[in-house]
């Protein structure tokens, strides 16, 4: 028999909001193989720990025996999500949603068991729904229900442009759990409206309408905006396992937290400890390097992770210059142009904006002057604490 109340407390584990809840609770009590869905629009080629938040939960509900589906919307991506968008997405080629869909699962089974998960596109069914059809879906929603989305009404109201074919994004997410039969449906906060459509569309149908289970959006290094690319504020899954730890190294004390409750794997019991233990005089630190070698252990195995940890205590701990950099030979127009040809810096108002911090030196000494210049020859250049470049200028 299952304990419901223990699978229901790691079910809702970091989760905002599930909706409602004593449906689940009633789900979960059934005793049945429940249909778990997410759907992941293959919009770039990788993807972040702020996209494996969602995917731990699904991880969540194989491991208590129920039904992952992972759906690839390799149809939805060409219509493009707008919820918390400000413009229209750029339609996407159907070339560059393929290629980028062959690497959504593989990252995906990094955290998945993947005898456990099924993949499903879903133009198996939306490209059959036809002219009939769409029309058909449309009518299920009116334009004053969908202008109750926020990011819809900002536009609205700002007198930017929304496109017809953003009306019908939910509308197509919602029917994906209709051609299901999705018990429940995972999603980040900022996709309630997308979430909730397909329990419409399923009462609509007579279908038992899905369960929906928001988690909360993973703030970024940064930690002010969620983790993107765009705000080149995250970890990729890709990431190198030094440039993995040494990132998660950089987060806050305060933000550290929320990534060991949306991140590790580790019974809740144990984190609460460990907080309990550097608000009793442990340097948080040291929690910080458990929840890191656990991250790039998970991506990289605990060879590298334990590698990860040497070299960052080498590093940052005891002063040291890495062993391996990247190298580049440049021609020295300005300091600012430098440390963004050697990708140490986004940009050149980036590099501007770390030589005035002070963070950016030159075989050890700090360069503060933005004119700096320097003649030929080789250096080791650093930002920060973690990028570090070996630089010969001809």
């Amino acid at each position: 028999m299952i304990d419901v109340e223990k699978a229901l407390r790691e079910i809702a584990r970091g989760a905002q909001e599930i909706i409602p809840i004593e449906e689940l609770k009633t789900k979960l009590s059934s005793g049945r193989q429940l249909i778990i869905k997410l759907g992941m629009d293959p919009t770039a080629p990788d993807i972040h720990l702020g996209h494996t938040v969602i995917l731990n939960k699904l991880r969540t509900f194989q491991e208590l025996g129920h039904k992952v589906i992972l759906i690839i919307g390799d149809f939805t991506a060409a219509v493009g999500d707008p919820s918390g968008k400000n413009t229209t997405r750029p339609q996407l080629s159907r070339e560059k949603i393929l290629e980028n869909a062959q690497t959504y699962a593989t990252q995906a089974f990094k955290i998945l068991d993947k005898e456990k998960t099924e993949i499903r596109y879903n133009s198996e069914w939306l490209s059959k729904l036809g002219t009939d059809g769409t029309i058909a879906l449309a009518s299920k929603l009116t334009v004053a229900r969908m202008l109750e989305r926020e990011d819809f009404t900002k536009r609205f109201q700002g007198g930017i442009p929304i496109a017809i074919h953003e009306f019908l994004y939910p509308l197509f997410q919602g029917y994906d759990s209709v051609a299901l039969k999705a018990d429940v449906e995972l999603g980040g906060t900022d996709q309630k409206f997308n979430l909730l459509m397909g329990r419409e569309l399923q009462k609509d149908a007579g279908i038992e309408p899905q369960c929906v289970l928001m988690m909360p959006l993973l703030v970024g290094l940064d930690g002010v905006k969620k983790m993107s690319k765009s705000a080149g504020n995250y970890i990729g899954v890709h990431d190198a396992p030094a440039e993995m730890f040494g990132k998660i190294m950089s987060l806050s004390d305060d933000l550290m937290w929320s990534y060991f409750e949306l991140l590790s794997f580790r019974p809740i019991e144990e984190i609460e400890d460990l907080k309990k233990r550097c608000a009793s005089g442990m340097n948080p630190r040291d929690a910080k390097i458990e929840l890191g070698r656990e991250i790039v252990a998970r991506y990289h195995g605990d060879e590298a992770a334990n590698a990860a940890v040497d070299g960052f205590i080498n590093q940052f701990a005891k002063g040291a210059i890495p062993e391996q950099m990247d190298e580049f030979t440049l021609e020295f127009v300005s300091l600012p142009n430098l440390l963004k040809d050697a990708a140490l810096c986004a940009s050149t108002s980036e590099a501007m904006r770390m030589i005035k911090q002070n963070a950016v030196k030159c075989d050890g000494e700090v360069i503060s002057d933005v004119k700096a210049t320097l003649g030929a020859g080789t250096y080791v250049i650093s930002v920060g604490k973690r990028r570090f470049a070996r630089i010969t200028i001809a």
